[in-house]
């Protein structure tokens, strides 16, 4: 029962082994779209063990990254090391990370589908707030339709995504891109076989 009542216990378990959960490599669709992201300072949400994050400082990018769990944390540090990148890693959940209001360029927030409609909404109006006015936003994740798939995602209805949703969270955006489509995913043991995804990049209105 470790899982459902002790998350942290449960996340630093998946990410002790030697090789990464979700492998080194960036994120398809962040990796696909980064052109389209708003270049400057960069904050990389519940990132893990680091791919993201490390992706978007080898792209030119002044990169923040939180995780909750330190496990996670110190093999980010190694592979930001492994490629010479300077990234700024803090060990935080979303509750306590010092969200600072229009402080970034671009956000990054890649399979966080642990928070439920309640955390997500306030995730999402923390995403906001610390958003730049002409900042860009960038959300991949399950789509509804990944509950007949067994490749990764939580398993949750409730916790996945459809485009009215993201549509309605951020309303003062601009959709540069806005899709749910089916996809062969291979990002490590964590996400691997055929997925139902959503991506979504808004840029945010100036005012």
């Amino acid at each position: 029962m470790t899982q459902f009542n002790n998350p942290l216990a449960r996340w630093n378990e998946r990410f002790s082994s030697d090789n990464y959960l979700f492998g080194e490599k960036p994120n398809q669709y962040l990796a696909d779209n980064t052109p389209l992201l708003q270049k400057g300072k960069v904050l990389c949400i519940a990132d893990g063990e680091g791919r993201n994050s490390v992706w978007l400082a080898s792209q030119g990018f002044e990169v923040d990254a939180f995780d909750f769990s330190p496990v996670a944390i110190a093999k980010a540090q190694k592979l930001a090391h492994k490629h010479q990148l300077e990234v700024n890693f803090q060990c935080s959940d979303w509750q306590n990370f010092d969200w600072q209001p229009q402080h970034y360029d671009t956000i990054a927030g890649i399979f966080f589908q642990f928070a439920d409609p309640s955390a997500r909404t306030e995730i999402f109006a923390k995403l906001n707030m610390a958003l730049k006015p002409g900042g860009t936003l960038i959300i991949q994740g399950y789509s509804k339709a990944q509950m007949q798939y067994n490749s990764g995602g939580p398993g949750v209805l409730e916790n996945l995504y459809d485009e009215p949703m993201l549509i309605q969270a951020f309303p003062n955006y601009t959709q540069l891109d806005l899709k749910t489509y089916t996809q062969e995913v291979n990002e490590g043991p964590g996400h691997s076989g055929m997925s139902s995804l959503l991506g979504f990049i808004g840029k945010k209105h100036e005012q």
